[in-house]
């Protein structure tokens, strides 16, 4: 199936299934996520959504909520948890949360500078690391479909450009609340501050603080160049999206129901893959004509100021399970 198919439909909250179908025998999953209607993920969801829709004769569709419309990613996962909501997008730092202090294994995806390129991350994600955490998603009441995508994350900042660790030492750079990107920006230099993603914009514009770090589709897609002059690819970060289902809807649907959305699920994930890999690939031309300064620092400079930051992060998902990770990482290279 290609984009064109779909694409006058990406605009909508929702994908609704056309006639056929009564609305007693049909069963409508709710869909919340927090990307952005000009995302990827967003398209990708919708293209889930048509698939599902599609292949079941309209007796499964999907109402989609995009940009945090049933709250922000923590909220909504929390939400489908307990049954209220059927399908999410949550990131493998949502997920760490819910694991016991010590011993959280989705917590290792994000150590920094540890994956070659976006193949060794899939490789590492989809392959080792998906057998050892497929029993996790069921404590907690979870049903994992597909592994997405979301990106390496790119520091931007307005005070000057960034080669090297020293050009970050004192920037204030703002972090999600992980401890993973917190721990990175701090080995990095950088003073870090915790704000919401809504009030980043602001926060950027005033001046609060002096950059954040965040993938290139994020920085587009929320229009991040508005307000940041300088744009450093340091690739430090990554992690992905994964499509997951509630338990409880999961056993409501017929096994061929299931069989479909699982599949519809990793094909969208695919395209989501595929379209990020070749929107990298202009996006910072993009960005560029839009007026950002670009430039590429050396990443072994940086790895070599990560032991503070691999500490902390064993510390909080667990020195065995870091090194479990790492031993794959290495083996998938």
């Amino acid at each position: 199936m290609h984009f064109k198919s779909f694409a006058t439909l990406v605009g909508a909250a929702s994908f609704a299934a056309m006639a056929g179908t009564s609305a007693q025998a049909a069963t409508q999953l709710k869909l919340a996520h927090y990307a952005q209607e000009s995302h990827p993920a967003h398209k990708a969801a919708v293209m889930m959504a048509e698939g599902v829709a599609k292949r079941t004769n309209n007796e499964v569709t999907i109402k989609i909520y995009p940009a945090n419309q049933l709250g922000d990613g923590n909220e909504v996962l929390e939400q489908q948890m307990k049954g209220a909501i059927d399908l999410s997008l949550p990131t493998q730092p949502m997920l760490d949360k819910y694991e016991p202090a010590g011993n959280k294994v989705f917590a290792v995806v994000m150590l920094p500078f540890v994956y070659k390129d976006y193949q060794h991350a899939w490789r590492v994600l989809d392959g080792p690391y998906a057998d050892w955490v497929s029993t996790k998603f069921d404590q907690l009441n979870l049903v994992h479909l597909a592994n997405w995508e979301w990106g390496f994350r790119n520091l931007t900042n307005n005070k000057r450009p960034i080669m090297t660790p020293a050009d970050v030492q004192g920037l204030k750079i703002r972090t999600p609340g992980e401890i993973q990107l917190q721990s990175t920006m701090e080995a990095a230099g950088a003073v870090v501050t915790k704000i919401n993603f809504a009030e980043l914009q602001m926060a950027l514009k005033q001046g609060v603080v002096d950059g954040q770090e965040n993938p290139l589709s994020v920085i587009s897609a929320n229009k991040i160049y508005e307000v940041q002059k300088h744009l450093a690819l340091t690739y430090h970060v990554y992690n992905s999206m994964m499509a997951v289902a509630s338990k409880a809807t999961w056993a409501k649907l017929k096994p061929e129901q299931q069989k479909i959305l699982r599949e519809e699920a990793q094909k969208a994930g695919q395209w989501f893959r595929d379209e990020q890999q070749k929107e990298e690939k202009t996006l910072v031309a993009d960005l560029e004509k839009k007026g950002m300064q670009v430039t590429r620092p050396d990443r072994e400079a940086f790895k070599a100021k990560m032991q503070p930051a691999y500490d902390k992060i064993a510390e909080y998902a667990g020195k065995d399970n870091v090194q479990k990770f790492l031993k794959m990482v290495a083996e998938t290279k």
